[in-house]
């Protein structure tokens, strides 16, 4: 059981990567997590829909290149499914249970996902109907695991 977060973009703000570092060490103790950073592309000064697509589908590509074949993939989306903290500790446990020992979360970059990305994800998750930068939505997600890695292995967790 191994859990993989793909994020576009660094954490370029100290409370970000603190926050970050102290979820990623607390969950490190519960489940094997690795995180992988990849660069976000400058965004176009003069953004047209054509070069906003560009600039998704060249980030997507790297994160497709980093994606296992047998990787149960969910993608971070706004429109996705929104899901408990109970529902999430359940979905990991559930997963893991059928053998599907890899599992990849993606967190797009200030433009989200490109279509591809969408498309090879397995599923997709909302944290919620509002925005969120793609920073805190890091920290906010291994807040979660964490959450759930507590609930799955019957530890006390605050409500």
């Amino acid at each position: 059981m191994a859990v993989t977060l793909i994020c576009v973009g660094k954490l370029k703000e100290r409370f970000f990567t603190d926050a970050a570092d102290e979820y990623l060490k607390r969950l490190r103790r519960l489940m094997p997590v690795t995180v992988i950073e990849l660069p976000d592309e400058r965004e176009p000064a003069a953004p047209s829909d054509a070069l906003n697509d560009a600039v998704m589908r060249r980030e997507g590509e790297k994160i497709l290149q980093r994606i296992g074949a047998q990787d149960h993939v969910i993608a971070m989306c706004i429109d996705g499914k929104q899901v408990t903290s109970e529902g999430l500790a359940k979905k990991i446990s559930s997963l893991f249970t059928e053998g599907k020992s890899n599992l990849t979360f993606i967190i797009g970059g200030s433009l989200g996902l490109h279509n591809s990305v969408i498309q090879r994800a397995n599923e997709r998750m909302s944290m919620s109907e509002m925005t969120f930068p793609h920073q805190l939505a890091r920290v906010m997600l291994l807040e979660q695991l964490f959450r759930a890695a507590k609930i799955n292995a019957g530890e006390r967790y605050h409500k």
